[in-house]
């Protein structure tokens, strides 16, 4: 079952993007690095409730 989450920016902490992930294979918290436009930069971004 895939679920939605909320990638957050670590540096500004402005909610960017929405995905979906499936927990079984991904039990984990997910980060990534993304485009944040508000640092207008890459940055790290990791997954909120």
């Amino acid at each position: 079952m895939r679920t939605r989450i909320t990638l957050e920016c670590t540096e500004c902490k402005h909610r960017n993007y929405n995905m979906t992930k499936d927990k079984k294979t991904h039990p984990e918290r997910m980060e990534t690095k993304k485009y944040c436009k508000f640092c207008k930069s890459h940055t790290l971004h990791k997954e909120t409730k």
